[in-house]
Order: structure tokens, then sequence, then C-alpha cells
């Protein structure tokens, strides 16, 4: 009897052996922890199996890993105490399967790009038929790593897993691997590890003694092979981090640019995982999208350009060379010119800033033009300040705008002033010394020096 994969998604349990000290790492930051795309792997996980309506996740972590526990919230996190194997892990999980009879999908912490469609492959290939006590994922690789090999009596049937460091000549030549996720019977799997042993070289408890455990049982262990080896990488190490940062990186520029975008040089451009860009936005080269980023359509994106939380709303250009920061959004048509930095500030449409200008905490009228080396000064050593513009106003070069401020609409600040009080409507603002001029000093003063 094939079971029902939509509904029996209703019922499934999610383990993620997130426990492991990834030593290889050099880090004391939990594995699960490191960032890809600007998101923690354990983020790309907990996204995959969200649509599989699971009815709890449950996160193993080590005894240290209270970052990993706070990350992952508000699903259940428990603690391995000591790093005794993958079944010992699973083992440390059980409690929280209190009173769940269903699929229990079996994942591990470090494989952050194996998708939600795969993931439901292989629980349904867990109720191929009465006698399918669970299911492995596998993975064909024409060389493969030291990972476990199937061992398969039927087209699809595992008979046994068998460690890489364990294979006879014959079984380390097969290609299809296991690549560490599982789908138990959650009637079953309580029992079934604790049955598990250490009596292994390395006198720990492994989850791949399953299928032999259910076999005993006269059940079946079926496999799914994925067809995407990029699916099931893992990674030990920051350089196979980066692998993967790679992989991650080229499935979002394509998705950029079947979205729309045009990418001059696409390997040198960074997106985040949530980065949102619209149709027909041009990006040059070199250019830095940090997370939560959303560019609307018709942009011109400026080469060397960094963001990071920015909103930017049609018809705008931008760069190159500028900064926007957490909080900075454009209004449309707005023009931000090299070395700009915006951050935490509101601008209408149309303002204009060419060059070498700060705006930071500020709320900018629709039209405004910002000089070159015009600032907001909006930090006074303890507490950050507002600045206001109105639309039209002009800020001209070396401006200094001393928050709080308020400069009304269509007026004037002239070029070298230093503004502390506000400025009303249509006003013209000058905040400078006259100049004081000696004529013939210099002459006199080279003299004295020769």
């Amino acid at each position: 009897m094939v079971g029902d994969v939509t509904s029996l998604e209703k019922s499934v349990a999610c383990i993620i052996l997130a426990a492991g000290q990834g030593k290889r790492m050099k880090s004391a930051l939990p594995k699960a922890m490191h960032s890809l795309a600007g998101r923690p792997v354990i983020g790309w996980i907990l996204e995959q199996v969200a649509p599989l309506n699971v009815d709890r996740v449950i996160v193993v972590t080590s005894p240290d890993g209270k970052t990993l526990a706070d990350a992952v919230q508000p699903h259940i996190s428990v603690v391995q105490e000591q790093a005794r194997g993958t079944a010992d892990a699973v083992r440390a999980a059980l409690p929280a399967l209190a009173g769940f009879s269903g699929d229990v999908l079996i994942l591990l912490g470090d494989m952050p790009l194996v998708s939600t469609e795969t993931l439901r492959e292989l629980v349904k290939a867990r109720h191929q038929d009465m006698k399918t006590g669970l299911s492995v994922l596998g993975a064909s690789f024409p060389e493969p790593p030291a990972y476990g090999r199937l061992i398969l009596e039927e087209e699809n049937t595992v008979s046994r897993i068998v460690e890489d460091r364990d294979c006879t000549a014959e079984e380390r030549a097969l290609k299809i691997c296991n690549v560490g996720a599982f789908c138990v019977d959650g009637e079953k799997i309580s029992g079934w590890v604790e049955a598990i042993d250490c009596q292994n070289a390395q006198n720990e408890y492994y989850i791949t003694d399953l299928p032999a455990i259910a076999a005993k049982e006269g059940l079946k262990t079926r496999v799914h092979v994925t067809g995407s080896l990029d699916e099931v990488r893992g990674f030990n190490s920051r350089t196979d981090l980066a692998v993967l940062e790679h992989i991650v990186q080229q499935k979002l520029r394509r998705a950029a640019m079947e979205n729309g975008a045009t990418l001059l040089d696409p390997e040198s451009v960074y997106f985040s995982w949530d980065t949102k860009i619209g149709q027909d936005v041009l990006i040059e080269p070199h250019v830095f999208f940090g997370t939560g980023v959303k560019i609307a359509n018709h942009v011109h994106i400026k080469a060397f350009s960094h963001f990071e939380g920015a909103v930017i709303a049609q018809k705008c250009a931008v760069g190159p060379f500028a900064r926007l920061r957490p909080g900075a959004v454009l209004g449309e048509k707005c023009k931000i010119g090299n070395f700009v930095e915006i951050k935490n500030s509101v601008l209408d449409a149309g303002v204009k800033a060419g060059h070498l200008a700060y705006i930071g905490d500020a709320d900018i009228g629709a039209d405004v033009n910002f000089s070159c080396g015009a600032i907001t000064v909006n930090y006074d050593g303890f507490k950050k300040h507002r600045t206001v513009v109105g639309s039209g106003a002009m800020i001209g070069s070396n401006v200094n705008l001393i928050a709080p401020v308020e400069i009304g609409e269509g007026a004037y600040v002239a070029a070298g002033s230093s503004i502390t009080k506000d400025v009303p409507a249509d006003a013209l603002a000058v905040a400078r010394e006259k100049p004081v001029i000696h004529e013939g000093w210099a002459a006199i003063w080279r003299d004295k020096k020769k």
C-alpha cells in the first residue's frame, strides 16, 4: 500500500543533529550557526523543513550550544551531553518525541542545501509499502567521498550501511552513498535507537545501524537517491563552507537574472538570502547586498556599492562607491552618487546627493539637493538626533546640519555653514565667518623663512 504523502506531511517530526563541534572550523561558534549568504546554516535547514507542516522540530545541540538553541526558538532544543555518535544524539531527542507516532525525519545540521522536494521524496519512500520501516537519503557520486556505502539487495532496498573505513574493496567501489538523512517510523524509532550498541572501533552509537535493526523485525529500508549532489554537500571546514557559499551565490544570481535583472559581471555581485531585486535593474560589478535589502524596478546600481537593510524605490540610481546602511529608504528617482553614506533615513522622491555626503537619522523631503561634503551631525556622544529637511531645500557644499534641527521647504543653506537652529521655509541660512584678508602676508612669510 502506497501512502499519500500529502496527508503524511501532517504527521512529520524533524530531528536536526547539530551538536557536532566542527573542530576543523576552528571557531567558538556552533557549526550550524556559521553564515551562508547572510543567514545561519540552521536557518536554511529550517526553511526547507517548514513547508512539510511538521508537528515539531527538535534541534540537538552540544552543552555549549546556547547561541544555537536561542536561534532556533520557538522550536525545541535538547542537549547531547557527550559526543557519542549520531544515534546517541537522536536518543537525546526521544523525550521530546513523547506521544508522537508519525514519521520522524532525521537531518544533519551541516547539510543546508537539501530541498523541500527531496525531503518530500524521502518521506514518500518510507511509505512505499507496509513492510518499509524507514528510508534513507542517498546520492550517487562519480568519485565517492569518505561516506558510508549503501548496500542494496534490490534496486531501492538497503540491506545495510557500511562506513567507509569498514568497507571492503568491493564495497568501496559502490557509487551510492549514505548522506545522513533518514525518515523513520515514529512508532518504532525509540525502540530501535535504544537497541543500537557501540560495539565498534570508535565506541560510538551510529544511526546507520538502523537498517540492520529494522531487518530483524522483517521491515525494509528504502532509499531515495537524489539527483543533485549540491543538495547533499556538508561542510567540515571553512573551505567547505566557501564551496557552499559559491553554490548559493550562483543560485541567487541566476534567480535575479531570471527575474529580469541585468548583472554585468555576475561573479562579482554578492547577494544575501533575502535580497529582493526587481525587473529591469542594472547591477554593475562589485556590488554587495547584505540582509534586508529590497530593490524595486528600473534601478541602476553602480559599481562598488554596499547595501544593508536598505529599501530603494523604482528609477533610482545609486553609486558608484555608495553605502546604504540599515534603515535607508529611497523614494522614486533618487540619485545617490559616489562616497555617499545613508543610514536610518527616509528620502522622498527625487532627492539628490551626488558625492561625499552623509545623511544619518534624517527625514528628507522631495527634490532636496545635498551638495558635496554636506552632512547631518546626528550624534552628541550620548544620543542620536534627527534632522528634518523640507521638500525642495538646497543644502550647500560642506554644510553641517547639527541635529536636532529642521530645514524648511524651499530653504537654502549656504556652503560652509554649520546650522544649529531651525531654518524657516524659503529662507537663506548663512552660518560662517566673514573672510579676513591680509594683502601681501604670504610674501612676507616666505621671506622670513628663507
